[in-house]
């Protein structure tokens, strides 16, 4: 507890930052806030496959001996973040959600972790994931399949395959996370869990270091409470890394210079109503009243005729994934006597049988789908759509032939940038999301729209009941 009587754990980050610098909350208080969280929460969510405790305890005191002595790095200096077990830190072991890899030590660190840690944030641990990164429900039958914070009664699921970075934000055990997005796995998560998560445009921040599954569509993300902190993660992550040749192309704009804008004059266009018809009604409810509210916030809302079926772009991406996915791993899914998960080897081996020909036809499908989109929204600023179909599925009832990846996979496909952040709740307590979907490289404008929306609704501040 603070001087404001909210809880230390229910504080977003840049409140966070406020209080270290001002000297109301050491990093070491903070720290060990969230790891008594852990040890009282994660062994009924599953979230982490492994917590840093001691190393994080050391660095939280020499952020405060730092702090206290006036050489704070900055505002970010002793806040603790949560890391998806794809993502490399030199000297740890990523599983990548596989016990075929489960004594791989990593070699390096990923970039986007050194960027954190010349932050001064402080790891807190790695989080669970769908092996293989591949899977948009969160489950992983060998490593563990993290449960939904938001019921505790039944096992339900995170959305995948950032599951435990997912869980462990929304049970407030760490403040903000990192998750990675091939075809939703920032998005469905986040929405599933009641979040805030930035599916990056490729190039913008760096894979270097981090567990490839598709090099055409990985894009790590931050996966946080709101949007301004989301954009504060953005911020630090984006932009140059000579590891990686595709972030050295597009130049990063600041996404605090014109978030606060407001949205007045913005063209946002609906998705098309047959793109809805599966859409659970409390979904389709609260996305109809979202599209209201950005209307009173001043955006025009228009119609638009795309090209595609968003059905057949999910298609489209899961031969990519396939094809991509089959180069790095298919000798582990090929092998049946080594323990992959059964939902998982079937999606690798999609790309078995893909030609070389086939695979360039693909991608050149793939650029002319881009090209078809980005006609059809010509003059929109944004596609509106649900982050998801439906909201968090029992594990039990999940058909793992399917996907919960309608709304999100073809963003991937088309290469764009898209923000989920929550627009409302089912009868039953469980979290629904928006999809705000920009032109490649508009980050900046899909977090400004996303915090027009934040500031008139207060969907992002509910917190999961039983957690206390």
């Amino acid at each position: 507890m603070n001087d404001s009587g909210i809880p230390v754990h229910q504080l977003p980050v840049h409140e966070l930052s406020k209080r270290l610098e001002n000297g109301e909350l050491t990093c070491l208080e903070l720290v060990e806030n969230l790891l008594a969280r852990i040890q009282k929460h994660d062994p009924l969510l599953g979230a982490f496959i492994d917590v840093y405790q001691e190393d994080a305890r050391s660095t939280a005191g020499a952020a405060d001996m730092a702090r206290t002595s006036g050489h704070a790095i900055g505002p970010l200096h002793g806040i603790p973040v949560a890391v998806k077990d794809i993502i490399d830190i030199e000297g740890r072991i990523t599983t990548g959600g596989s016990r075929v890899w489960q004594d791989r030590r990593s070699p390096f660190t990923a970039t986007l972790v050194r960027k954190m840690v010349e932050a001064g944030m402080i790891v807190l641990g790695k989080t669970h994931t769908v092996e293989f990164a591949l899977g948009s429900f969160g489950t992983n039958q060998h490593m563990g399949s993290p449960k939904n914070p938001w019921d505790l009664k039944e096992h339900r699921a995170t959305g995948g395959s950032s599951a435990g970075t997912a869980a462990s934000v929304a049970a407030r055990m760490a403040p903000w996370g990192i998750g990675t997005d091939t075809g939703g796995s920032v998005r469905i998560p986040s929405s599933w869990c009641g979040l805030t998560g930035l599916k990056t445009s490729v190039g913008r921040i760096s894979v270097h270091g981090v567990l490839p599954l598709s090099h055409t569509l990985d894009t790590p993300g931050p996966m946080c409470r709101n949007v301004e902190d989301a954009a504060i993660l953005y911020h630090l992550l984006a932009g140059p890394d000579m590891h990686d040749p595709k972030t050295m192309i597009h130049p990063v704009e600041d996404p605090f210079t014109k978030m606060q804008h407001g949205i007045s004059g913005l063209k946002l266009a609906r998705v098309p109503d047959s793109e809805l018809e599966k859409a659970d009604p409390e979904n389709r409810e609260a996305y109809e009243e979202s599209l209201r509210l950005l209307q009173t916030q001043g955006a025009e809302i228009g119609r638009v005729e795309l090209p595609n079926d968003f059905e057949e772009m999910g298609a489209h991406v899961g031969l990519i994934i396939g094809a991509e996915g089959f180069s790095y791993v298919g000798k582990y899914t090929d092998d049946p006597s080594l323990p992959v998960d059964d939902d998982v080897r079937p999606r690798i081996g999609l790309g078995k049988d893909i030609s070389a020909k086939d695979y360039l036809l693909l991608l050149r499908g793939q650029q002319h789908i881009k090209q078809s989109f980005l006609e059809a929204l010509d003059g929109f600023d944004a596609l509106i759509t649900p982050s998801t179909l439906q909201p968090a599925l029992r594990v039990e009832d999940i058909d793992q032939s399917g996907t919960a990846a309608h709304f999100t996979r073809p963003v991937n496909l088309i290469e764009h940038c898209a923000l989920s952040l929550p627009n409302g709740f089912t009868s039953n307590g469980l979290p629904l999301s928006l999809q705000i979907i920009c032109a490649p490289y508009q980050e900046a404008l899909a977090l400004r729209i996303g915090w027009t929306f934040q500031n008139t609704t207060e969907w992002h501040l509910r917190f999961p009941g039983g957690l206390d």
